[in-house]
């Protein structure tokens, strides 16, 4: 009984820790991820708006305030889909 208990929080604790999708997530969804304050989610956001959806994690690089060392911190966090 235990252990379907602890499998069970396991999944549910993956499942809450899932990427947060940048080509719909909404300001507040972006700011829950650690490194992306309001103006890099405002920047997400702009881009997406301006150039439509992100094909790939990369694309990032092309927003205000992502390098390529933050892109590489968030792509664990982040997805395109």
């Amino acid at each position: 009984m235990m252990k379907k208990i602890f499998m069970a929080l396991l999944l549910l604790s993956a499942w809450l820790m899932a990427a947060v999708n940048i080509n719909t997530a909404t300001k507040e969804d972006l700011m829950k991820v650690k490194g992306i304050g309001e103006k890099k989610a405002e920047a997400i956001i702009e881009h997406r708006t301006k150039n439509g959806a992100f094909k790939s994690l990369e694309e990032l690089k092309s927003v205000k305030g992502f390098g390529e060392k933050s892109v590489e911190g968030l792509k664990s966090e982040l997805s395109v889909k």
